[in-house]
C-alpha cells in the first residue's frame, strides 16, 4: 500500500476512534432481502430489490407536507463535480458517496460527521463520455462497498472507514472506469463498468463480499463461439461497449439479477458494426450465483443514437390479459415503456411516454418499426428524443398503494452527426456526436404510468429537462428535484404539487426517506450538499 494510501486509512481510522459514533451496522443478506418491512432505513441503492424506490413511511402525507424543513446539511468536500449519489442508511448511521471517489458516513440525528475516506486518484485518470461521479455505496453485514472512478471496488469498516480489501476490476488505461452504486447480494457484490464512448468490452461482476474474489464475469459482447457473436462482423465486438454503468435489480424468489446494458461502439456511425450488436442497449437476467445468462431482451437493435438501457429495472408481480405475471417494467431511454415477464423475459407490451420519431411502433416480437430517414449523417438529422433519451438514468419509482410507474421525462430532440471512428485505446470511441435544441420547446417532465399498460395518468411539467430520480412514499407522495435547484414534493394520486424547497444547487440525485427517533425524514444530494428534512 502506498504512503498516500496509508494515510488516508489512517485518517479515517482516527476520525473514528476522536468521535463517538454509533455501534457498527450489522446488515445482513436476509435484512436487506426484507428491507420493505424496515422502512426507517434505506439499506440499497433502491431501497428495496425491486427497484421500487418507494418508502413504506406514511408520517408525510399531502395533508402536512407543507410543514418540511431542513433539519441539517452536509456539505461535501469534493466540490469540482455534481453529486448524483443515492444515501445509505442503517441504524443511525447514513454513508454517502462523492464525486472523485470518496465515502463519508454521517450521524442521521445531526450530520455529524463519524468518519470520511477518499481516495487517490492518478493524475492520468481517464473518464470518458461521463464525470467521475458516484451513485451511491452497497452495505452489507458491516462492510461498505465503493465501485471507484478509477475501475476498483473497495470493501470498507462500517464503523472506522478503514480499508479492507481493495481489487482492481479493470483498466481506467483503456477507458474503463465505475460510477455505479454497488450491489450487495447474498455474499456477493455486483458491479459494473462505464465506458461505452471509450471502446470497452462491458461487463457485469460479482465478487466474494469477504475476500474481494471474483466470483464472475458475465461479458455483455459476446466472443467468437458464444450466442449472439454472430450479431457483430470482424472484430468489432472487441471495441462493442455495451456498459453497465447503472444499479440493476434482484429478485430473490428467482435468483435472478437485472441489469441493464448500454451503447455499442462507436456510438454514432454503425457501419463498422452491422448487425443487432448484441448484448448492447439490453436487459439482461443473469443467475446470481454463476453469471450465467438466463435471458435477455434488446430494446434498441443497433443503436446508433446513444440510446442506453441503462435505467432501473422497476420489478412488480400483477395481472396482465387475466393471468398473474412477474413482470419487469422500464421506461427506456429511447422512449418507450416496456412490460416484460421477468421469468422468462416475454416481451409483452410497449407504449411512447415522451415525444420520438424515430420508430413507428414497436412489433409484437419487441423490436422497433423504423422509419427510415433517421440515422445520424454527415448533414445532421433531427431526431427525437436527444442523446439523454426520453428519460436516462435517473430512478424512477413504483408504488404498490397507486398501481402507478413514476418516471422523469426529457422532451427534448437534437441533430444527430455521424463521423468517421477509429478506435485508439483509452480514447474516445464515438464516430460522430449531437447537438442538442436547447430551445423554448425543450422542458421537463414528471410523468405518472399505469404500471401495466404504460398508459398517462398525470404530468407535473418542469421549465427544463430533469436530471433528477424521483421516490414515491405510503403517505401518498412523490418527491422528486430540477435543475433550478428546486426540491418538491407531489400528490402521488394526481401530480399536484404540495411542497418545494430551494436547496440552491442543481439536483442530478434521487431522494430517500428514513426515520429518526420515528420521525420520517426525507434526503436529497443537490450539487454539493446533501440535505436532510423534517416536520
Amino acid at each position: 500500500m502506498s504512503i498516500t494510501r496509508r494515510r488516508s486509512t489512517l485518517l479515517a481510522t482516527l476520525a473514528a476512534a476522536i468521535c463517538s459514533s454509533s455501534a457498527a451496522s450489522q446488515v445482513p443478506y436476509a435484512r436487506i432481502r426484507d428491507a420493505a418491512r424496515d422502512p426507517g432505513n434505506w439499506l440499497t441503492y433502491s431501497g428495496t430489490y425491486n427497484g421500487w424506490r418507494h418508502s413504506a413511511l406514511d408520517e408525510l402525507t399531502p395533508a402536512n407536507v407543507g410543514g418540511l424543513r431542513p433539519a441539517w446539511i452536509h456539505q461535501f468536500s469534493n466540490t469540482q463535480f455534481q453529486s448524483e449519489a443515492t444515501p445509505i442508511v442503517a441504524d443511525g448511521v447514513m454513508y454517502v458517496a462523492e464525486s472523485m471517489s470518496a465515502v463519508v458516513a454521517l450521524d442521521v440525528k445531526t450530520g455529524r460527521p463519524l468518519w470520511r475516506w477518499s481516495r487517490p486518484m492518478r493524475k492520468d485518470l481517464r473518464f470518458i463520455g461521463h464525470p467521475p461521479v458516484s451513485r451511491g455505496v452497497a452495505l452489507l453485514d458491516s462492510t461498505v462497498f465503493m465501485a471507484t472512478v478509477d475501475a476498483h471496488l473497495v470493501a470498507l469498516d462500517a464503523r472506522s472507514g478503514a480499508e479492507r480489501w481493495d481489487v482492481e476490476v479493470a483498466d481506467n488505461a483503456l477507458g474503463y472506469a465505475m460510477t455505479v452504486a454497488p450491489l450487495a447480494v447474498d455474499g456477493k457484490v455486483i458491479v459494473g463498468v462505464a465506458g461505452g464512448e471509450a471502446g470497452i468490452r462491458g461487463f457485469v461482476d460479482a465478487y466474494d463480499a469477504v475476500t474481494g474474489k471474483r466470483a464472475w464475469r458475465f461479458h455483455t459482447i459476446p466472443a467468437p463461439g458464444e450466442p449472439g457473436h454472430e450479431t457483430w462482423k470482424g472484430d468489432a465486438w472487441k471495441t462493442g461497449g455495451a456498459p453497465t454503468w447503472v444499479t440493476g435489480s434482484y429478485d430473490p424468489e428467482l435468483q435472478l439479477l437485472y441489469w441493464g446494458t448500454g451503447n455499442p461502439g462507436p456510438d454514432w456511425n454503425g457501419d463498422v458494426r452491422p448487425g443487432d450488436n448484441l448484448y448492447s442497449c439490453s436487459m439482461l437476467a443473469l443467475d446470481v450465483r454463476t453469471g450465467a445468462l438466463r435471458w435477455h431482451f434488446q430494446y434498441t437493435p443497433h443503436d446508433t443514437h446513444d440510446w442506453d438501457a441503462n435505467q432501473t429495472p422497476v420489478l412488480v408481480d400483477a395481472t396482465v390479459g387475466g393471468k398473474p405475471r412477474k413482470l419487469l417494467v422500464t421506461a427506456n431511454r429511447n422512449a418507450f415503456y416496456y412490460v416484460l415477464d421477468r421469468e422468462t423475459g416475454e416481451y409483452l407490451h410497449a407504449t411512447e411516454f415522451a415525444k420520438q420519431t424515430w420508430a413507428k411502433g414497436i412489433d409484437a416480437r419487441g423490436r422497433p418499426i423504423l422509419i427510415p430517414g433517421k440515422e445520424p449523417s454527415d448533414s445532421g438529422t433531427l431526431v427525437w428524443p436527444s442523446l439523454q433519451g426520453g428519460t436516462n438514468w435517473l430512478p424512477p419509482s413504483y408504488s404498490p398503494k397507486t398501481g402507478l410507474f413514476y418516471v422523469s421525462v426529457r422532451e427534448m430532440g437534437a441533430i444527430y452527426y455521424k463521423r468517421e471512428a477509429e478506435y485508439v485505446a483509452g480514447a474516445p470511441f464515438m464516430g460522430g456526436g449531437e447537438r442538442a435544441l436547447e430551445s423554448d420547446e425543450a422542458y421537463g417532465a414528471i410523468r405518472a404510468l399505469d404500471a401495466t399498460t404504460g398508459k398517462l395518468r398525470w404530468e407535473f411539467r418542469q421549465h427544463t429537462p430533469p436530471w433528477s430520480g424521483v421516490m414515491s412514499t405510503a403517505g401518498g407522495l412523490v418527491f422528486g428535484g430540477s435543475n433550478e435547484g428546486w426540491f418538491f414534493a407531489l400528490d402521488a394520486n394526481d401530480g399536484k404539487p404540495l411542497w418545494r424547497f430551494q436547496t440552491g444547487g442543481l439536483i442530478h440525485s434521487a431522494p430517500i426517506s428514513f426515520a429518526v427517533d420515528g420521525k420520517q425524514h426525507v434526503a436529497i444530494a443537490t450539487n454539493n450538499a446533501l440535505v436532510v428534512f423534517s416536520r
